[in-house]
């Protein structure tokens, strides 16, 4: 399946507000497929040329969910000067969080939601998830922290037929959470 802006599932679709189904392992040839497309979506959308010639709008990650499917699996692919984390899993669950929260300054966006939801989103600063990792091709644990946490917090709320507008305080969309860590 060849993924590009097309075929992005946008709100208010139902399919967005629906608990995903578990994916059954050892994967299907066919959910393979998916989630490598799926992360070739995410690593290509770094690129401002293929996302003009191909319509794609940049992204860090993605969820099935965004692409029509009602089946746990996202993609994640994140990448600066420094580091770069990339994950493609199935049946995602955070295991372990922090109490401490944090929060991106400039808020989130979400390619289903245009236009994009100003304000704040308190997320953990810390979680663990299980999952299957395509990548490894195993179940793993894998802790996260910062952005790479809220990223994954993002995707996998998709799952569970949240958006990340549901966490905006609705009253005052940029008050900043007690405690929590600006990032």
């Amino acid at each position: 399946m060849r993924i590009d802006s097309s075929n992005i599932i946008l709100d208010p679709n139902p399919v967005l507000r629906e608990k995903a189904r578990e994916v059954p392992l050892p994967l299907s040839d066919e959910d393979r497929q998916t989630l490598t497309d799926m992360l070739e979506y995410v690593r290509n959308s770094h690129d401002e040329e293929f996302c003009k010639e191909y319509n794609v709008r940049a992204s860090v990650g993605i969820a099935a969910p965004q692409i029509g499917l009602s089946r746990k699996m996202l993609a994640i692919s994140i990448a600066d000067e420094d580091s770069s984390v990339e994950f493609a899993l199935v049946n995602p669950r955070i295991i372990a969080n922090s109490t401490k929260k944090s929060y991106l300054e400039n808020g989130e966006a979400c390619l289903s939601v245009v236009p994009d939801v100003e304000g704040i989103v308190p997320r953990y600063a810390r979680i663990t998830v299980r999952a299957y990792n395509l990548l490894d091709d195993q179940v793993e644990d894998i802790r996260l922290s910062g952005y790479p946490a809220i990223v994954m917090q993002h995707e996998i709320d998709h799952l569970y037929g949240k958006l990340y507008y549901d966490h905006i305080n609705k009253n005052n969309p940029w008050m900043e959470p007690l405690n929590a860590i600006p990032i």
